[in-house]
């Protein structure tokens, strides 16, 4: 077994909160077990352009609370070609680094593999708001950004209410509606739009009718942005077909700031622990995962064919090498991440008549 000198540490793509908790247990683990820290600035770019310093214990003395990254983060082409992983890799040696753990989503990950593939062994950590990496239950960022949506939805259910209003909002979350159907459930909307389930328009104009019959002032609609425009179109035609006057608000990347949440500090710290675990102990290649409250280590190649399985963007040919079991645990995953979706939707449906 590889006996480290130091690791690296470094997050990717979409900032989230819980990332630098999640630097932060990663540093005071490694240091702990006597691995010495360099933190490498500016996600992969960073690493190809050798901004890498030493972290020390004190360096994450009171980054627990904050949002954003204290590392910095970009997005690297140059990563992306053999040239760049070539070069990323020598750096890496020429700094003493053994082993890598990087911090964010699908795309980090694949730049894990990559680094992984030049003999750095590397490991991740599920590090996005939108909570759309099926291989764990949740990812760090996410009950923040939720929280952050349900505090601004709520300050808007004041104006509906005082001026008998409906507001459609979108929330964040690409193509995933994780965000939108929690926030939702939270918020009592009357309507909860998500690209994973079909819509019924007429249903919700009919219970906006029904409501506001009965008395009701205020209307709140909840459509995740992987609908596209749609929020638009239903700010347009609920006044029309209701007579409920209708505004639409986009609330965007304000929900990716501000200070974690204490199940996103909980979840960064134990992957970010486990992670170094993991890593001294020899094993590579894989990525955190919370599991029915455990976490957990899987394969990232593995992680990654799971994803795309559950977001039905496999390829022919994608799943080759794999054995039939391995097919049908990916299938059980997603059947129960997609049941669970489910659940949530119809018990959102029955609360908002």
């Amino acid at each position: 077994m590889t006996k480290f000198r130091k690791i690296g540490v470094l997050t990717s793509g979409g900032d989230a909160p819980g990332m630098n908790a999640a630097l932060r247990a990663v540093t005071r683990s490694a240091i702990e077990r006597g691995v010495g820290v360099m933190g490498i600035y500016r996600g992969y770019r960073g690493l190809i352009e050798n901004d890498i310093r030493p972290l020390g214990y004190r360096d994450m003395s009171g980054i627990l609370h904050e949002g954003g990254t204290i590392l910095y983060s970009d997005r690297c082409q140059e990563f992306r070609t053999l040239e760049g992983q070539k070069r990323a890799a020598e750096i890496c040696r020429a700094n003493d680094i053994d082993g890598v753990v990087v911090i964010g989503g699908d795309g980090t990950f694949r730049g894990g593999v990559d680094l992984t593939a030049q003999g750095i062994p590397t490991i991740g950590i599920p590090a996005t708001i939108d909570n759309d990496i099926a291989s764990t239950d949740f990812t760090i960022g996410f009950d923040t950004a939720v929280n952050t949506s349900i505090e601004m939805v709520d300050r808007l259910r004041d104006t509906c209410e005082s001026l008998a209003r409906s507001n459609v909002v979108e929330v964040m979350g690409r193509d995933a509606g994780d965000i939108a159907l929690h926030v939702g459930i939270a918020v009592g909307a009357i309507g909860i739009a998500i690209k994973e389930i079909p819509f019924d328009e007429e249903a919700l104009l009919k219970k906006i009718i029904n409501a506001k019959n009965s008395g009701k002032r205020n209307y709140i609609i909840i459509v995740s942005e992987g609908l596209g425009n749609y929020s638009e179109h239903l700010a347009e035609i609920i006044p029309e077909k209701t007579g409920v006057d209708t505004r639409f608000a986009r609330l965007a990347h304000v929900v990716r700031g501000g200070r974690p949440t204490a199940r996103d500090r909980m979840l960064a710290t134990r992957m970010g622990d486990k992670a170094v675990e993991c890593l001294l102990n020899g094993e590579s290649n894989v990525v955190m995962c919370e599991r029915n409250g455990e976490i957990i280590p899987m394969d990232i190649t593995y992680a990654l064919k799971l994803d795309r399985m559950y977001k039905k963007k496999l390829k022919e040919g994608e799943l080759n090498g794999y054995s039939l079991r391995d097919i049908e645990e990916m299938r059980a995953i997603c059947a129960e991440k997609t049941a669970r979706l489910r659940e949530l939707y119809d018990m959102a449906e029955r609360m908002s008549k």
